[in-house]
């Protein structure tokens, strides 16, 4: 007998801000109609210059996360540099693309602070890469693409961009039942990466 596969929501998003990055995304996990946990990590820092935001399978995206931080670590053993937000992107977007018959239950969106600015790149679950100033994925896509929309200037800083990140989130969450219980945040910079977890007392819902 095969198992039904259930992907839980999320309310992931990511922009790119002159002096960086900034990444964040709710903890929700569902099952059917019940919330099955409340702290689920969806953001996750893959070097101290690079992040990912994650929608889809837990499992398939915790993996995801694993590979990207083990091939890091050999590329800056092999090539005596760390690896470029371009160059992380174009890996996973392979290694998606070769699993297209098997593939994960997952979209990512993959942002980093390179040596010549910022990065930000949105992939589905073969692995297509696009280049982005703002991405967001999962059940709340549609509420959070709308305020970026909206409210997105190519000129915001990572202080204005982490305000930004808050009110997308939040007022998505209101609206999507599959997302909630908190905003984790990352900031990423050329001074390296800095995260934090909002509570749900904190954003008023």
């Amino acid at each position: 007998m095969s198992q039904e596969i259930i992907v839980p929501g999320a309310a992931s998003v990511a922009i790119k801000c002159k002096d960086g990055v900034v990444l964040g995304s709710d903890r929700r996990a569902i099952w059917n109609y019940t919330v099955t946990n409340k702290s689920t990590r969806k953001v996750f820092s893959v070097t101290n210059y690079i992040g990912i935001a994650c929608y889809g399978l837990i499992g398939d995206f915790q993996m995801i996360t694993k590979i990207l931080r083990a091939q890091a670590k050999l590329y800056k053993f092999e090539a005596h540099e760390r690896i470029s937000t371009k160059s992380m992107a174009k890996l996973l977007s392979n290694y998606l693309y070769s699993r297209k018959m098997a593939p994960f239950y997952t979209n990512l969106l993959i942002a980093g602070m390179d040596t010549d600015g910022p990065k930000l790149y949105t992939l589905d679950a073969i692995g297509s890469l696009i280049p982005e100033d703002y991405g967001a994925a999962g059940t709340s896509m549609l509420l959070s693409m709308g305020i970026l929309e909206a409210e997105y200037k190519k000129d915001l800083t990572v202080a204005e961009g982490e305000k930004l990140i808050e009110k997308v989130i939040r007022n998505a969450m209101k609206r999507d039942a599959m997302s909630g219980n908190g905003i984790d945040i990352l900031v990423i910079t050329a001074d390296g990466t800095t995260g934090k977890f909002l509570e749900i007392k904190e954003i008023g819902e």
